[in-house]
C-alpha cells in the first residue's frame, strides 16, 4: 500500500474503529475479493463491535492499494460518506495491470464514479446472466451520440435493477459513452410530493462542488427544469439510471432530453416520453442452472459438487415457470446461516401444505409460502415477532424506520440494526437513495405475511395505533418528522383496518387534523379520506361527515395557497349547526382572550352555499371542462396550455400533461372514456390515452386558426371527431380517430365557428358561427341540412355587426336545437326550424355557453357577468342563480346523469353544483352601493337588489326590514340618514328619491340631474341631501322643500365627494376624473379652492380628523397630500406601480395608509411623508394580485393600531408591522367598500356577486 494511503489509515484509526461496523463493510470486500472467507471469520470472531473494527484495520494495512479502494467503497456503499471523506483525498493511483485485475474487471476509477452516481454495489452472491447483460449494453450503445430511453422491463423480483447495474460496470462503455457520469436514482411507486423529494436529491448530488448553494427546486416542474439544465450543462454526456418506475407522469417528470437506462414493470411506459427509445425484456426466472450456482455460492461451493439432496430444492419450485432469483435468493440466504441444513429446509418444503394466497394475488405460488415459512424459522423468535407486524404494510409503499421504531418502542438505532438483519436475510429490502432509509416489502412477502396472520391482522393494526397514540400522546407529528407524511397518510387507514371506529370519529371530525394534514397533503387526500371511509363514519353521524367534507370540498382551493390560510377563519363561515363550524369557534374564542383577531361571519344562515366541489385546477383561465361519459372523472383545459384529469368525488388529480404549445380551448372524452382529444389556438388537435398520458395521434395540421371547440360522437358504434375553427371557409372537419387526415370537411360558414355538437343519436352535426347562423349537418354526407338565422331574431343588428352565436346543445332526445348569442338563448324545433322560446338574461351580460339537461328541461348558461343560471327551457322560466365564481366563467356542462353541474371560469376554478340543490334555490342578491348606520349594538344596512329594489336591512342576521317596488332605472347609489328615519337613493337616470324607514313610503323625488347619480350623502341633521352624478355636478338639495343649489365647475364625473363639517362652516370636497379637487362653501354654494391635484382622474380623497390636511390619489400612480390651511401640497406620496384606488388617515393623523389596483397597500409618516410599511403578501394570489383585486377602502380602529382593507377579500393588518392579522374570503370578489363600526368590532359589505356579510369580531368567552 502506498505510504500516504497507509498513513491516511493510521491517521484516521481511531476514527474508524469507533463508528464503524465492520460485519457491514466486509461483505463488499469479500465480494471485491480483498478479503478470505477465513479473514472475515477471524475478523467476527472478536466480541465486540469495537474490537472487530480493529481487526478489519490491522488486515487492510498488511494489504496494497486494492484494498484501501475496496473499503473506501464499501464505506460509501453504508452511508458512512464522512468518514470516506476521510480516505478520499489519499486514494492511491493502481498500475494498468492492476486496474484489469481489480473486482473482476471493473477498475477503481469506474467504481469511484458509479460510486458517487449513486449505483449499487453488486450483490454479495452473484451470477452473471452474459446474453441479457450484452443485449443491455449494445443498446445503451446506441445513446454514445444521441440522447434516448433503453428500458428494461421485466416482473418483479426477475433481476432488473441488478442487469442495470451490471451493465455499466464497464470501462469502455463509460469512457466511450458516458464519460461525464453515470447518476442512480431509485423512483418506485410514489405520489408527486415523494417525486420532488426523489428529484430534490438528485438535483443536490449532481450541485455538489458548485460554489453555489442553490435552494431545493419547489415544485416537479421546477425540478425537471433544473435536471434539463444540469444535464445538459454539467453533465452532457451522462447516463440517468431510473430504477423501478412505475407510472408514466414519474417517467414524464425525467423528459429533458438525456440519456436514460430505465427499469420497470411496465413495457408501455417509454411510450409517454419524447426521443430515441429501445427495449431489453428481462425474463421473469431463473433456469436450474442458474438457479443451482446461485445457491452454491450461498454455501461457497460449486453447482456440480452440491449433493443431490441440495438439487432437489430447485424443483420444489415447481409451480413457477422459472425459478424466482427472489425466491431462490431466500432459501439462499437460509443456506448461507447453517449451510448444513439441507435436508430440514427440504423436509420443510415437503412436508408443509400451504393453502395458495390469494387466488386474485399477482403471484399465487405455494413456492413462495413455504420459502418465506422457512426463512421465518432462522431469525430470533422476538424478531420473527417483529417481522409479523409487518403485515400491516401496504404494497409499494415505503415506510421509514422512524415509523417501525413508534410500533415496536424500540430505540431508533436498534431498530435500524434489526431492519438490516431482515435486509441481509432477503426478507426486506432498503431504499438507499431515500435519507433516512426507506423500507419496504416485496408484494410476494407481504402477500404471505397477510395470509399467514390473517386473524391477527386487526389485532396487529391497533398495536399500530396504540403505539402512536402513546408515542404522540402530547402533539400530532410535525412537517419537521421524518414519519410524519407516513402518519398523515396512513393513520386513518390502521384505524379502519383495527376496527377502531371510536378513534376514527375522533380523528376525522377533528378541525385540527384537518388542519394539518392538508397543510401537509392537501385537501384532495383529505376528502378522499371521508369518500373512503364514509361507510365506517356515517354510523357515527353522517351528518357530520358530510359537514367535514363540504367545507373540504367548498374551501379546498384556498387550502392550496401559501402561505397556508387560517382554517378556523375559513371554518368560521361553516354554518351555525356544523360541528366544523363549533369547534372553529371554540377555538376562535381561546385565541380571542389571547388577543388574536378572528371574525364570525354573523348572517351567513340566510345564504346557501350551493357549490359541492371547488377545485383549482389550472393556473390561468379554465376554458373548458367536462365529465367523462361514466361520470366518475372531470377533465379541464386552460390557459396554461395543460390538460387535466380528476375524479368527481374529491377532485383529486388523476393525469396531468402539457398539452398544446399554446392555449388549450376544448377538451372531449371518446365514447369508452379511453382517450381524450384536445385542440387549442396552436391549430392541433391531439388525441391522448386516459390511463397512460401518452399521446395516442396528433392529427394532421389542416386548420390554418385556431380550433375552438372538439367533440365525440356520443355512442360507440361509428366513433367520430368534430372540430372547428376560425378559418374563413375550411373551419367544420370530422376525423376518423384512428387516421391522421380529416374524413370530411363541411362547409357553409363564411365566418369563425365557435362550437360544434353532435345530436343524440349522432346523425346530425350542429354548428354556431360568428356569421350569426347556426346551421345543422348531416353527418353521413357531411351536406348542410338546415340554416337558421339567428341574427334576424336581433332587429338591432345592423349588417356590419352580426350577433355572434357562441354555442349550441340538443334536447335530450334531439327535437330541439337550443343556442346562445349576445344575452339570450333561443329554442328550435328541428324539424321546422321554428324558434319556439327565447329566454333574455341580463342585458349587461352575455351568454359564454349553454348546455341542456340529459335527463330534463334544465338548461344551464354560462354568463359573462360571474353567474351560471338554470333555466326551463320549455317554460322559459329561470329556476336559480349560481353564485361562487369571481371572473367570467367560460363553459358549463352537466354530468350524463343530470345530477350535477360543473362550471369553468377565468378565475381558475370549476365548480362542481348539485341539480337538485340549485335549481330549487333562488334569492335576490344584493348590489354593492350599500350604505350602513351602526346605533349602538344595532346595525341597519340599505342596499339595492339585483330585482332593483330597494331593501333595508337591520340587526346582525340582516332581517329585512321592507323592500321598495321594483324601480324602472337602475339604483347606482344609496344612503340612510343619521336618525334612521329616510333613506335615499340614486339611480341611472339621474332621478333621486328619499323614503321614509321603515313604511318605505316615497316622502319625494327630486329631479335635476342628467345622468346618472354616483354618490349621495345626507348632513348630520337629516335635513340637507347632497349627490353627485355623471353629469359633472354636485346638488345640493333642501330635500323636504325641494330647494336645490347646483355646484358646477367639473369637467368629468363627480363620482365621490366628502362632506366636511365644523362649529364654523360646512365644506365639501369633490373630485373628479378631470384631476381636480374643487372645495365648496356648502352655505353661499362659492367654489373657494379649484386644485389641480394629479395628471390623471382623482380616484379617491381623504380629509384629516383634525382638518389640517386632505390626501388625493389617482390614476397616474401618486398620492399626495395637501395642507387644509395654505391649499398647498405638502407631501407627494410615489412608489406605487399602479393606480392608487383609495386612502385613509389614521385617527391621530400620525399616518396615511393608500391601496393601489395591484393589491398592495402603504403606510406613510404624516411627520414627514416617508414610507413606513408595505402590506402585502410576499407573493401574488390566484388573481394575479396581493390583494384578490383593487384595494378599493381602508379604514384605521381607533387606537390606530389595526387597519382593515378591502379587495378580493378582506384583510386586517397590524399598522406596526404591516403584517397581515387575518384574511377573511368572501364568496365572490370585487368588494366596492366596507362599514366599520366606531368600536372596530363590526364589519359591513356586500361582494360582488350579492352576498350580505355582517362580521363581528370573536370575543373571548361566549359571543
Amino acid at each position: 500500500m502506498e505510504e500516504r494511503a497507509r498513513s491516511c489509515l493510521l491517521r484516521s484509526k481511531d476514527t474508524l474503529e469507533q463508528d464503524i461496523k465492520a460485519s457491514y463493510l466486509m461483505d463488499h470486500m469479500v465480494s471485491d475479493d480483498i478479503l478470505t472467507n477465513d479473514e472475515e471469520a477471524r475478523v467476527l470472531g472478536k466480541p465486540t463491535r469495537r474490537e472487530q473494527a480493529t481487526a478489519l484495520l490491522e488486515v487492510l494495512l498488511r494489504k496494497d492499494n486494492r484494498a484501501y479502494i475496496s473499503f473506501y467503497n464499501a464505506l460509501v456503499r453504508e452511508s458512512y460518506g464522512d468518514l470516506a471523506n476521510l480516505l478520499h483525498s489519499d486514494l492511491p493511483l493502481l498500475s494498468p495491470e492492476g486496474e484489469r485485475s481489480f473486482a473482476d474487471g471493473v477498475s477503481p476509477s469506474v467504481q469511484a464514479i458509479l460510486s458517487e452516481g449513486g449505483v449499487p454495489q453488486r450483490p454479495v452472491v452473484f451470477v452473471s446472466r452474459p446474453t441479457l447483460l450484452n443485449l443491455v449494453r449494445e443498446k445503451l450503445y446506441w445513446l454514445k451520440n444521441t440522447p434516448g430511453w433503453v428500458t428494461v422491463f421485466g416482473m418483479a423480483g426477475s433481476g432488473k435493477s441488478v442487469m442495470a447495474a451490471e451493465a455499466v460496470r464497464d470501462h469502455a462503455l463509460i469512457k466511450e459513452c458516458f464519460p461525464g457520469g453515470v447518476h442512480w436514482l431509485s423512483v418506485g411507486q410514489c405520489e408527486r410530493t415523494d417525486l420532488l423529494v426523489r428529484m430534490q436529491s438528485l438535483c443536490f448530488r449532481l450541485e455538489q462542488g458548485q460554489n453555489a448553494s442553490l435552494r431545493p427546486p419547489c415544485s416537479v416542474e421546477e425540478a425537471k427544469e433544473r435536471l434539463r439544465f444540469l444535464m445538459h450543462r454539467r453533465f452532457p454526456r451522462s447516463l440517468l439510471i431510473l430504477d423501478d418506475v412505475w407510472d408514466s407522469f414519474a417517467l414524464r417528470s425525467f423528459d429533458i432530453q438525456c440519456r436514460v437506462l430505465l427499469t420497470t414493470r411496465n413495457r408501455s411506459l417509454a411510450d409517454s416520453v419524447s426521443g430515441t427509445r429501445f427495449e431489453v425484456p428481462v425474463e421473469s426466472g431463473l433456469d436450474e442452472e442458474k438457479a443451482l450456482e446461485i445457491l452454491a455460492l450461498y454455501v461457497n461451493g460449486k453447482p456440480q459438487k452440491l449433493p443431490q439432496l441440495h438439487r432437489m430444492v430447485i424443483p420444489r419450485l415447481d409451480l413457477v415457470p422459472a425459478c424466482s432469483p427472489l425466491v431462490v435468493s431466500l432459501i439462499g440466504a437460509l443456506l448461507r446461516e447453517f449451510p448444513d441444513r439441507w435436508s430440514y429446509y427440504l423436509r420443510q418444503l415437503q412436508k408443509k401444505q400451504f393453502k395458495r394466497i390469494r387466488k386474485s394475488s399477482s403471484y399465487d405460488y405455494e413456492a413462495l409460502d413455504q420459502a418465506m415459512d422457512a426463512s421465518l424459522q432462522v431469525l430470533e423468535p422476538e424478531h420473527r415477532d417483529l417481522y409479523r407486524d409487518l403485515s400491516v404494510m401496504q404494497k409499494d409503499i415505503k415506510v421509514p424506520a422512524k415509523v417501525l421504531s413508534v410500533l415496536w418502542g424500540l430505540e431508533l438505532e436498534e431498530v435500524e440494526d434489526i431492519l438490516q438483519e431482515f435486509v441481509n436475510k432477503s426478507l426486506l429490502f432498503r431504499d438507499c437513495n431515500q435519507r433516512p432509509y426507506h423500507y419496504y416489502l416485496h408484494d410476494l412477502q407481504l402477500d404471505f405475511l397477510v395470509e399467514q396472520n390473517r386473524d391477527q391482522i386487526a389485532e396487529l393494526h391497533k398495536k399500530m395505533i396504540r403505539q402512536y397514540q402513546q408515542f404522540y400522546n402530547e402533539r400530532p407529528p410535525s412537517s419537521g418528522d421524518i414519519d410524519c407524511l407516513y402518519w398523515y397518510r396512513f393513520l386513518p387507514y390502521h384505524m379502519a383496518k383495527a376496527g377502531l371506529s371510536k378513534e376514527l370519529y375522533s380523528l376525522m371530525f377533528s378541525l385540527d387534523w384537518v388542519k394539518e394534514k392538508a397543510q401537509i397533503m392537501g385537501s384532495a387526500h383529505l376528502i378522499n379520506d371521508y369518500v373512503e371511509y364514509g361507510e365506517i363514519l356515517d354510523k357515527e353521524n353522517s351528518e357530520v361527515r358530510l359537514q367535514f367534507q363540504e367545507f373540504l370540498s367548498l374551501n379546498g382551493h384556498h387550502l392550496e395557497q401559501r402561505p397556508f390560510p387560517d382554517i378556523v377563519q375559513l371554518a368560521l363561515s361553516q354554518p351555525v349547526c356544523s360541528e366544523v363550524y363549533r369547534q372553529a369557534l371554540m377555538q376562535a374564542q381561546k385565541r380571542a382572550s389571547r388577543g388574536q383577531l378572528c371574525l364570525d361571519w354573523v348572517n351567513k344562515n340566510n345564504q346557501d352555499s350551493l357549490s359541492r366541489l371547488v377545485m383549482h385546477p389550472h393556473q390561468g383561465s379554465v376554458y373548458y371542462a367536462c365529465f367523462s361519459k361514466d361520470g366518475s372523472k372531470i377533465a379541464s383545459c386552460g390557459a396554461n396550455k395543460a390538460l387535466r384529469v380528476f375524479k368527481t368525488t374529491s377532485g383529486e388529480k388523476l393525469l396531468e400533461l402539457q398539452a398544446h404549445d399554446e392555449d388549450v380551448l376544448c377538451c372531449a372524452f371518446s365514447p369508452d372514456d379511453r382517450y381524450i382529444a384536445t385542440c387549442s389556438s396552436d391549430r392541433k388537435v391531439k388525441l391522448w390515452s386516459v390511463e397512460r398520458g401518452t399521446l395516442i395521434r396528433e392529427f394532421g395540421e389542416e386548420h390554418e386558426e385556431q380550433i375552438n371547440h372538439c367533440q365525440f360522437t356520443n355512442t360507440g358504434r361509428r366513433v367520430l371527431l368534430a372540430t372547428c375553427s376560425n378559418d374563413k371557409f375550411t373551419n367544420t372537419k370530422l376525423w376518423n380517430p384512428n387516421k391522421p387526415t380529416s374524413q370530411n370537411t363541411m362547409f357553409g360558414h363564411m365566418e369563425p365557428v365557435n362550437h360544434c355538437c353532435f345530436s343524440p343519436n349522432d346523425a346530425y352535426l350542429a354548428t354556431s358561427s360568428s356569421d350569426g347562423t347556426l346551421k345543422l349537418f348531416e353527418v353521413s354526407s357531411a351536406n348542410e341540412w338546415k340554416s337558421i338565422d339567428v341574427n334576424s331574431f336581433f332587429p338591432e343588428s345592423d349588417d356590419e355587426i352580426k350577433a355572434i352565436v357562441k354555442c349550441s346543445t340538443w334536447s335530450a332526445d334531439g327535437s330541439r336545437i337550443i343556442c346562445a348569442a349576445r344575452n339570450a338563448v333561443f329554442v328550435f324545433e328541428v324539424k321546422t326550424s321554428d324558434m319556439l322560446l327565447e329566454m333574455k338574461t341580463s342585458r349587461l351580460s352575455t351568454v359564454q355557453y349553454c348546455h341542456a339537461c340529459p335527463n330534463s328541461s334544465l338548461l344551464a348558461v354560462a354568463l359573462s357577468h360571474y353567474t351560471v343560471e338554470l333555466w326551463n327551457f320549455e317554460t322559459s322560466k329561470k329556476k336559480a342563480e349560481c353564485n361562487g365564481h369571481l371572473s367570467w366563467v367560460h363553459c358549463v356542462q352537466f354530468s350524463p346523469d343530470g345530477s350535477l353541474l360543473l362550471s369553468s371560469s377565468s378565475d381558475q376554478t370549476i365548480r362542481l353544483w348539485e341539480t337538485d340543490r340549485v335549481h330549487t334555490s333562488s334569492a335576490a342578491a344584493l348590489k354593492r352601493d350599500s350604505d350602513v348606520l351602526f346605533s349602538h349594538s344595532d346595525v341597519t344596512i340599505v342596499a339595492p337588489d339585483s330585482r332593483n329594489r330597494l331593501q333595508v336591512r337591520t340587526g346582525s342576521a340582516g332581517a329585512i326590514l321592507f323592500e321598495s317596488e321594483e324601480l324602472p332605472s337602475r339604483i347606482r347609489c344609496t344612503c340612510i340618514s343619521r336618525n334612521a328615519s329616510f333613506v335615499a337613493l340614486g339611480t341611472e337616470d339621474g332621478t333621486v328619491q328619499v323614503l321614509e324607514v321603515p313604511s318605505g313610503k316615497t316622502s319625494l323625488k327630486l329631479t335635476g340631474h342628467t345622468r346618472t347619480v354616483h354618490h349621495c350623502q345626507f348632513t348630520d341633521d337629516g335635513e340637507t341631501l347632497i349627490t353627485s352624478s355623471e353629469d359633472t355636478t354636485v346638488r345640493v338639495w333642501k330635500w323636504r322643500t325641494g330647494e336645490c343649489l347646483v355646484l358646477e365647475g367639473h369637467k368629468e364625473p363627480v363620482r365621490k365627494f366628502h362632506l366636511l363639517n365644523n362649529s364654523s362652516s360646512s365644506h365639501l370636497f369633490s373630485w373628479s376624473f378631470d384631476g381636480t379637487l374643487k372645495v365648496w362653501d356648502l352655505n353661499r354654494g362659492h367654489m373657494l379652492q379649484d386644485l389641480e391635484c394629479h395628471k390623471g382622474a382623482v380616484l379617491s380623497c381623504d380629509v384629516s380628523s383634525d382638518g389640517h390636511l386632505f390626501a388625493t390619489t389617482s390614476a397616474d400612480r401618486t398620492a399626495k397630500v395637501w395642507s387644509s390651511a395654505s391649499w398647498e401640497n405638502t407631501f407627494l406620496l410615489k412608489g406605487h406601480k399602479d393606480c392608487v384606488r383609495s386612502c385613509r388617515f389614521s385617527w391621530n393623523n400620525k399616518r396615511l395608509a393608500t391601496g393601489d389596483d395591484n393589491g398592495e397597500i402603504r403606510l406613510w409618516s404624516m411627520l414627514d411623508g416617508a414610507l413606513l410599511k408595505i402590506c402585502s403578501r410576499d407573493t401574488k394570489d390566484s388573481m394575479d394580485s396581493f390583494h384578490g383585486g383593487w384595494v378599493t377602502d381602508l379604514h384605521f380602529s381607533p387606537d390606530n393600531r389595526e387597519l382593515v382593507s378591502t379587495g378580493g377579500y378582506i384583510k386586517w393588518w397590524s399598522v406596526e408591522t404591516g403584517e397581515a392579522l387575518q384574511t377573511f374570503y368572501t364568496m365572490g370578489a370585487n368588494l366596492k367598500k366596507i362599514h366599520v363600526s366606531p368600536d372596530f368590532t363590526t364589519f359591513v359589505s356586500v361582494d360582488g356577486i350579492g352576498i350580505l356579510y355582517v362580521l363581528k369580531k370573536v370575543e373571548g368567552g361566549s359571543l
